[in-house]
Protein backbone atom coordinates (compact mmCIF):
# COMPACT_ATOMS: atom_id res chain seq x y z
CA UNK A 1 0.00 0.00 0.00
CA UNK A 2 2.39 2.42 1.08
CA UNK A 3 4.48 2.17 -2.44
CA UNK A 4 1.28 3.23 -4.14
CA UNK A 5 0.55 6.19 -1.09
CA UNK A 6 -2.87 4.13 -0.24
CA UNK A 7 -3.71 3.43 3.59
CA UNK A 8 -5.71 0.05 3.86
CA UNK A 9 -9.31 0.57 4.57
CA UNK A 10 -11.94 -2.31 4.97
CA UNK A 11 -11.25 -4.83 1.97
CA UNK A 12 -13.79 -8.01 2.12
CA UNK A 13 -12.44 -11.27 -0.11
CA UNK A 14 -15.43 -13.57 -0.91
CA UNK A 15 -14.26 -16.84 -2.11
CA UNK A 16 -16.53 -18.24 -4.16
CA UNK A 17 -17.18 -20.87 -7.21
CA UNK A 18 -17.42 -20.54 -11.20
CA UNK A 19 -20.84 -20.29 -10.74
CA UNK A 20 -21.33 -17.58 -7.86
CA UNK A 21 -18.70 -15.61 -10.11
CA UNK A 22 -20.78 -15.83 -12.96
CA UNK A 23 -23.52 -14.81 -11.59
CA UNK A 24 -22.51 -11.60 -10.28
CA UNK A 25 -20.40 -11.13 -13.72
CA UNK A 26 -24.14 -10.79 -15.27
CA UNK A 27 -25.96 -8.99 -12.45
CA UNK A 28 -23.32 -6.18 -11.69
CA UNK A 29 -21.37 -5.87 -14.81
CA UNK A 30 -23.48 -7.24 -17.81
CA UNK A 31 -21.14 -9.66 -18.88
CA UNK A 32 -21.88 -13.73 -19.54
CA UNK A 33 -18.84 -15.54 -18.67
CA UNK A 34 -16.46 -16.54 -16.13
CA UNK A 35 -13.33 -14.66 -14.50
CA UNK A 36 -11.36 -14.99 -11.83
CA UNK A 37 -11.44 -11.64 -9.98
CA UNK A 38 -14.31 -9.12 -9.67
CA UNK A 39 -13.62 -5.89 -7.86
CA UNK A 40 -15.90 -3.18 -6.41
CA UNK A 41 -14.13 -0.38 -4.98
CA UNK A 42 -15.24 1.83 -2.23
CA UNK A 43 -11.93 3.47 -2.11
CA UNK A 44 -11.74 7.29 -0.89
CA UNK A 45 -9.31 9.17 -1.28
CA UNK A 46 -5.79 7.20 -0.45
CA UNK A 47 -7.81 4.85 1.65
CA UNK A 48 -8.39 1.41 -0.19
CA UNK A 49 -11.90 -0.74 0.32
CA UNK A 50 -13.62 -2.73 -1.63
CA UNK A 51 -14.88 -6.58 -2.30
CA UNK A 52 -12.55 -9.13 -3.69
CA UNK A 53 -14.95 -11.81 -5.52
CA UNK A 54 -12.86 -14.40 -6.39
CA UNK A 55 -13.48 -17.60 -7.98
CA UNK A 56 -11.14 -20.22 -6.89
CA UNK A 57 -12.38 -22.89 -9.65
CA UNK A 58 -10.83 -20.25 -11.76
CA UNK A 59 -7.85 -19.52 -9.96
CA UNK A 60 -7.00 -23.58 -10.02
CA UNK A 61 -7.48 -23.67 -13.88
CA UNK A 62 -5.57 -20.36 -14.45
CA UNK A 63 -3.06 -21.87 -12.33
CA UNK A 64 -2.86 -24.93 -14.73
CA UNK A 65 -2.50 -23.19 -17.87
CA UNK A 66 0.32 -20.95 -16.80
CA UNK A 67 2.16 -23.83 -14.77
CA UNK A 68 1.94 -21.24 -11.12
CA UNK A 69 1.23 -22.88 -8.38
CA UNK A 70 -2.05 -22.84 -7.11
CA UNK A 71 -1.04 -21.05 -3.92
CA UNK A 72 0.99 -18.23 -6.09
CA UNK A 73 -1.46 -17.98 -8.58
CA UNK A 74 -4.21 -17.26 -5.85
CA UNK A 75 -1.67 -14.86 -4.22
CA UNK A 76 -1.24 -12.98 -7.65
CA UNK A 77 -5.18 -13.02 -8.18
CA UNK A 78 -5.98 -11.34 -4.87
CA UNK A 79 -2.46 -8.49 -5.14
CA UNK A 80 -4.58 -7.70 -8.48
CA UNK A 81 -7.52 -6.69 -6.92
CA UNK A 82 -5.77 -4.98 -4.62
CA UNK A 83 -3.69 -2.73 -7.56
CA UNK A 84 -7.16 -2.18 -8.83
CA UNK A 85 -8.62 -0.62 -5.54
CA UNK A 86 -5.04 1.73 -5.97
CA UNK A 87 -6.38 2.74 -9.58
CA UNK A 88 -4.16 0.30 -11.71
CA UNK A 89 -6.41 -0.73 -14.58
CA UNK A 90 -5.96 -3.61 -16.86
CA UNK A 91 -8.50 -3.15 -20.05
CA UNK A 92 -6.87 -0.09 -21.92
CA UNK A 93 -3.48 -0.09 -23.86
CA UNK A 94 -0.50 -0.81 -22.65
CA UNK A 95 -2.10 -1.74 -18.67
CA UNK A 96 -2.57 -4.78 -19.15
CA UNK A 97 1.33 -4.81 -18.96
CA UNK A 98 1.35 -1.72 -16.42
CA UNK A 99 -0.78 -4.44 -13.75
CA UNK A 100 1.59 -7.06 -14.78
CA UNK A 101 4.72 -5.15 -13.65
CA UNK A 102 3.11 -4.32 -10.35
CA UNK A 103 1.74 -7.88 -9.61
CA UNK A 104 5.32 -9.26 -10.24
CA UNK A 105 6.60 -6.40 -8.05
CA UNK A 106 4.54 -6.94 -4.77
CA UNK A 107 4.74 -10.74 -5.56
CA UNK A 108 8.40 -10.57 -5.35
CA UNK A 109 8.10 -8.66 -1.54
CA UNK A 110 6.17 -12.24 -0.39
CA UNK A 111 9.07 -14.13 1.34
CA UNK A 112 10.28 -16.87 -0.04
CA UNK A 113 7.84 -19.96 -0.42
CA UNK A 114 4.97 -17.92 0.36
Amino acid sequence: MASHNRFLGPVSYIFCDDERILEVNRQFLNHDYYTDIITFDYSRGRVVSGDLFISLDTVRSNAALVGATYDRELRRVIIHGILHLCGINDKGPGEREIMEKHENAALAMLPPGV
